[in-house]
């Protein structure tokens, strides 16, 4: 076709014998929007490494064409060259380093004698970020000074001072505010409108029928199909993207929910910075064996910093009174939550949750590391058999124990540090954003996996930004706002309605 940008065909990669993608194709037009889908591990991050030479050629089978001729890159200098840029779900800006100096790292504008031309790079930094309705940023000020929604504008500034064709865009809006998600949306509007092609990936189905002029489904590295977003729906993707039909995302399970096995009582969280600032005021709750208790609430209304308190975590000032079987206990660490049977996955994964570098059984066993210590040694055999059901029991899909962590899709990082805290056998078990991430296989699985853990006596506290997925899985809600509590709702019948009016209204309005 006269159109197409981009055709890639028969793309087949293998790591070790082991084929992560077993002839994919995949097709751009000038100007269109393609939505790739598919879950954790099917090979979406993969065949965009291929495409931007991170993967160079010759270390893969097939073709790729890019406007009209082959495309043989030996490095991601030539793709970039070429017109390809690709952004990354972990942004690779230095923070210490002006705005315009991240912008244009490495292609800085150059006066007479050699020296950077700042008044040039200042200059155009600004221009760039002003057509992406970005202009209150201070181009001279360092990225440290600005957000992640922000930063994954600074991200897309310093793509399309690449000249940029085709713009690839990996899981963009991981960590962005609903508000920032939607200003995101409009700029991928506006480079379409100008000519500037996209592949977007992400987990979020209502971007991609927000966004996408077309949808291509690729499943454990093999090519499922492609369609106009016109002429499919977000079933007929997910259908596609875990190969079979799923009559509801949140697989909801009877369960006996037996007395108060934990209480907290006004817990009080100051802020890091300013200590007249209370983030959480106050806050009381109980918690029932085998009860699943969400806490939903606005961005900003002390939700993880509730938890953290919890779990001793909390990096600043934080006072609770703690009861468990209605005794009082006291936890100011981790370790102590952790010896009261109270374990925590927390928010951020790859900053809290892992140790990258070490294997998917290592990571596993950190929890528990004592249990396998012994006269200044570890019993390897003994932990590498627990390992080993942990990794059956949840499910985990890696080549082998001592595969680096880093190395394994989102969702089954995410399943392994629950597998991590799933290891000292906890009695309350807080879920912080457990399928931040994650894609609608491996929540499903997520969620089949808490109502497992209930039934067997657990009692678990699930802090979610995502209110389907709260009124999906939980019990009873409770709804925080600017730090206080503004609601504990039985979850029957609840409406998203009740809860955002429940949020948004301060108590003593309300009353």
């Amino acid at each position: 076709m006269p159109d197409t940008l981009l055709d890639m065909r028969g793309i087949t990669k293998a790591f070790g014998g082991v084929r992560a993608l077993d002839g994919i194709d995949l097709t751009v037009r000038r100007g269109e929007v393609v939505g790739l889908c598919g879950e954790n591990g099917a090979g979406k991050s993969t065949l965009m490494k291929v495409l931007s030479a991170v993967y160079p050629h010759g270390t893969w089978d097939g073709t790729i064409h890019w406007e009209g001729q082959e495309l043989k890159a030996g490095s991601i200098r030539e793709t970039e060259a070429a017109g390809i840029v690709i952004i990354h779900q972990e942004l690779m800006l230095v923070p210490q380093l002006s705005v315009a100096e991240n912008i244009f790292l490495g292609r800085e504008p150059r006066a007479a004698g050699g020296f950077i031309d700042f008044d040039a790079m200042y200059a155009r930094a600004a221009k760039l970020l002003a057509d992406l309705r970005m202009g209150h940023i201070n181009v001279a000020r360092p990225v440290a000074d600005y957000g992640g929604g922000e930063c994954q504008l600074i991200e897309i500034a310093k793509a399309l001072s690449k000249n940029a064709k085709l713009l690839i865009l990996d899981e963009p809006t991981s960590s962005l505010s609903r508000s920032e998600t939607e200003t995101l949306l409009g700029i991928v509007r506006d480079l379409k409108a100008r000519g500037t092609a996209c592949v977007y990936i992400s987990h979020k189905l209502e971007e991609i029928e927000a966004v996408a002029d077309r949808v291509t489904v690729i499943r454990d590295g093999t090519y499922v199909g492609s369609a106009a977003m016109a002429d499919i729906t977000a079933h007929d993707i997910i259908r596609m993207m875990i190969g079979r039909e799923m009559t509801s995302l949140f697989p909801r399970e009877d369960h006996p929910i037996g007395a108060v096995v934990f209480e907290a009582r006004n817990v009080t969280c100051l802020d890091p910075h300013n200590t007249r600032r209370r983030r959480v005021d106050a806050v009381s709750f109980q918690l029932r064996r085998g009860e699943i208790l969400g806490i939903a609430g606005l961005v900003g209304a002390g939700r993880t910093e509730l938890v953290s308190a919890l779990f001793g975590c909390y990096r600043g000032p934080s006072t609770a009174e703690l009861f468990l079987d209605g005794q009082p206990i006291t936890v100011r660490n981790p370790r102590q939550a952790v010896a009261h049977g109270i374990c925590m996955v927390p928010e951020d994964r790859k900053a809290h949750g892992i140790v990258p570098g070490l294997g998917v059984g290592q990571n596993i066993s950190l929890s528990v590391l004592g249990r396998y210590a012994g006269a200044g040694l570890i019993d390897e055999h003994r932990e590498l058999q627990d390992v080993g059901a942990a990794i059956t029991r949840m499910r985990i899909k890696t080549a082998s124990p001592l595969l680096a962590i880093a190395r394994l899709s989102g969702g089954n990082q995410q399943k392994a540090v629950i597998a991590k805290m799933l290891a000292p056998a906890p009695r309350v078990l807080i879920l912080d954003e457990p399928t931040r991430g994650v894609d609608v296989g491996a929540k499903y699985e997520i969620y089949k996996l808490i109502f497992e853990f209930v039934k067997q006596g657990m009692s678990i506290i699930m802090v979610s930004s995502e209110m389907p997925e709260v009124l999906g899985i939980s019990d009873r809600v409770l709804v925080m706002g600017e730090g206080r509590l503004r609601g504990d709702f039985v979850n029957d019948g609840l409406t998203q309605e009740q809860v955002l009016t429940a949020a948004l209204t301060p108590l003593d309005a309300a009353a």
